[in-house]
């Protein structure tokens, strides 16, 4: 009889058992509450936004499809978002395979939708297409409400964290048809619930231009008198709008589709030709069911591209704009070289891909059926290859046809792309001289900079000062090991229009570039960044504003990486020194002064005069006790002595620091349009609707 074999021991991993109880399978919507990110991107602002986004995307899709033609987003007190379409409504049948209703099936199931079915969904074309959007919003939601209007009844069904309350209860008769979920964000899974109207504005407004004939509406609705709140209980109506309520709320609709989107877009820009470039062809591919691309060249030379796919934005881009890019460069070649723009020695080298695209504004959007693939669920970038092909084609036949019918617009974008190509030499040229192989390596830091000395940039710290004297300060001031300081003599150049060999030759940005460290234009690199911390410190003057906004429209236009990186901050010096006796303290606003003035056991008259109401740096005030109040209100860094600057601004365990991000880069695009172009209404306007809000967030 064969010997009995030992049991299987399970395998022990760094002294803990490892077998098939160690293995942990999630079901339902358990998955996306341990691993938010994987379906939303972030937990932050962007994934809260995100929420809305995949709602929307829901009754946007309907809207594609001919079976709705009005969208609201509502936002709503404590936090609740809603959002309406006048659609088919969710079917809210028994679904076969799971048993419960086809409502309660998408709302509770990943990979469940109306988007897989090809055309007997009736969704050709939608941005939902993995099935994951609105059960995702219901597993990151303390609470969802689902109505629907279908069939003449009117049936509602509620959830709590992604789990039916109880089944779909049929409520009563209606005449109407569409959806409405509201759901409260969990706030166990998002660190900060707060909504931002102007972007979800912004990105509505977007929407609406890419579905014709779809009405958008928002409102905000969070902040209601008591008659408005009395409406609020609106179980079974459709429409805030329709209550008309007292509050902001903004509509959208627009028969110019993408050209509307150019035109809003170059609203601040000064454009090369009158007619915008449109392009709109159905049935492109068997795979692409439609392309649509308008685009406009303007006075500038950053390139504004757009891309959508099925209406998702995509900002990383992707096949449907390599296609764009490709047959654009192609195409202005062809005409150039037919029509005799070139001159013999550039007849051969012709025009490079980076040419043709300064200063073009573009909008590409593509529609594809259930088969698009985006990489990642939060559609970031496109990836199906049979955009690339039909997105080419079709853009080269109808820009070249564009070129021959309008020959003064196609003129003036030739002689707009010869000018970038002698720029582009010029540029190279200039940075050859001073970016050339090894240069940065072996060219002396600039004089002005005191650098430190540490070798680490991730233990290191770069102050760029306003003046000489703040200069002076903040060298006597630092800590040596690891922190530099780089005055600045003025305000530098103003790099909005300014290519690279101009901004080169600039002394100011040409020391802050190699301080840095990274280069700049094609030959930059982040990885050879000296500080991981660059810090703006300017005077709180309208100077000193002019030029942190210079710094930041620099570092934005040609440095984006280290603002996307989280490398560019900006300082916050205190704006006043209060002294009582040997007390001695620093308020960064007057709700501080006044704070510490009480905590000094000081009668505080709001009305106290400081420096900006008189001419002397100190005002006096008699206490309580009878001593003495020294209040100094600070102009600049260069009025405070090193000791000072140092204990106020520089100091770790003291100071105050606000990070540069761009969380919307198109928002922020348009922000340096207005603050930095040559529209001089546009800015004054700007700054007049904005001068209340004194700090600059980009």
């Amino acid at each position: 009889m064969p010997a009995k074999k030992p049991a299987k021991k399970a395998v022990k991993k760094n002294g803990h058992h490892y077998d098939a109880s160690s293995i942990s399978v999630l079901e339902g919507l358990e998955p996306v509450r341990k691993r938010p990110g994987m379906y939303i991107g972030t937990t932050g602002p962007d994934g809260l936004h995100h929420l809305i986004w995949e709602v929307f995307d829901n009754s946007r899709d309907e809207a594609m499809g001919g079976f709705a033609d009005r969208v609201e987003v509502a936002l709503l007190p404590d936090n609740y978002i809603r959002v309406v379409d006048n659609g088919r409504g969710i079917p809210v049948d028994i679904h076969k395979q799971t048993k419960v209703s086809a409502l309660e099936t998408i709302l509770t199931t990943l990979h469940a939708g109306g988007k897989f079915g090809g055309e007997d969904s009736g969704y050709k074309s939608s941005g939902g297409l993995h099935g994951v959007g609105v059960s995702v919003v219901n597993a990151l939601s303390t609470h969802m409400i689902a109505e629907v209007h279908r069939d003449g009844a009117y049936c509602i069904q509620e959830y709590n964290i992604g789990k039916a309350k109880a089944k779909v209860k049929k409520v009563g008769a209606s005449k109407l048809n569409g959806t409405i979920i509201t759901f409260k964000a969990d706030p166990d899974i998002f660190s900060v619930i707060e909504y931002d109207y102007k972007r979800i504005v912004s990105r509505l407004r977007q929407q609406a231009y890419l579905v014709k004939a779809m009405h958008v509406t928002v409102i905000d609705a969070r902040e209601l008198d008591e008659k408005s709140q009395a409406k609020l209980d609106l179980k079974g109506k459709q429409y805030l709008a329709d209550e008309h309520l007292e509050v902001p709320s903004q509509s959208f609709y627009f028969e110019g589709g993408l050209r509307s989107l150019v035109s809003f877009s170059n609203k601040y820009q000064k454009p090369i030709h009158k007619n915008i470039f449109y392009v709109e062809k159905n049935d492109a591919t068997p795979e692409v069911m439609a392309v649509e691309v308008a685009l406009q060249y303007v006075d500038d030379i950053a390139p504004r591209i757009t891309a959508f796919a099925n209406n998702i934005y995509n900002p990383e881009q992707g096949t449907h704009v390599t296609g764009f890019k490709t047959a654009l460069t192609r195409t202005l070649n062809n005409y150039a070289k037919k029509n005799n723009f070139f001159s013999v020695k550039d007849k051969d080298t012709g025009f490079t891909g980076d040419d043709v695209l300064e200063g073009i504004t573009a909008v590409i959007s593509i529609k594809m059926g259930s088969d698009i693939q985006f990489e990642g669920q939060t559609k970031a970038k496109l990836g199906s290859v049979e955009a690339r092909g039909a997105t080419e084609s079709v853009f080269s036949e109808a820009f070249n046809a564009f070129l021959e019918e309008n020959p003064d617009d196609a003129k003036a974008i030739v002689n707009k792309v010869i000018i970038a190509v002698k720029a582009r030499k010029a540029a190279k040229a200039a940075k050859d001289s001073v970016l050339r192989k090894g240069a940065l390596e072996g060219m002396s830091l600039p004089g002005k900079l005191a650098d430190c000395q540490s070798k680490k940039a991730e233990n290191s710290e770069i102050f760029i000062v306003e003046g000489d004297s703040a200069g002076g300060s903040a060298k006597m001031g630092r800590d040596r090991k690891t922190q530099a300081v780089l005055p600045l003599r003025g305000k530098i150049l103003n790099v909005e229009r300014a290519r690279i060999d101009k901004m080169l030759a600039s002394e100011q940005i040409k020391n802050l570039v190699i301080a840095l460290g990274t280069a700049i234009g094609d030959v930059f690199d982040v990885s050879k960044l000296r500080y991981h911390k660059i810090i703006i410190a300017t005077d709180a003057d309208v100077d000193g504003a002019h030029i942190r906004t210079l710094l930041l429209t620099l570092f934005f236009r040609y440095f984006r990486p280290l603002i996307d990186e989280g490398y560019v901050y900006i300082a916050q010096p205190p704006l006043y020194k209060i002294q009582k006796g040997r007390d001695s303290r620093y308020a960064f606003t007057d709700e501080e002064k006044f704070a510490i003035l009480k905590d000094m056991g000081e009668d505080v008259n709001e009305d106290v005069p400081d420096e900006e109401e008189s001419e002397e740096e100190e005002s006096e005030t008699v206490g309580k006790k009878g001593g003495k109040v020294r209040i100094q209100r600070y102009k600049g860094l260069g009025e405070m002595n090193a000791e000072e600057l140092a204990e106020t601004t520089m100091k770790i365990e003291n100071r105050i620091l606000k990070q540069v991000s761009v969380d919307d880069a198109q928002e922020a695009d348009k922000v340096f349009d207005i603050l930095m172009g040559t529209d001089v209404s546009s800015r004054k306007s700007f700054i007049q609707s904005n001068a209340k809000m004194a700090t600059l967030d980009i």
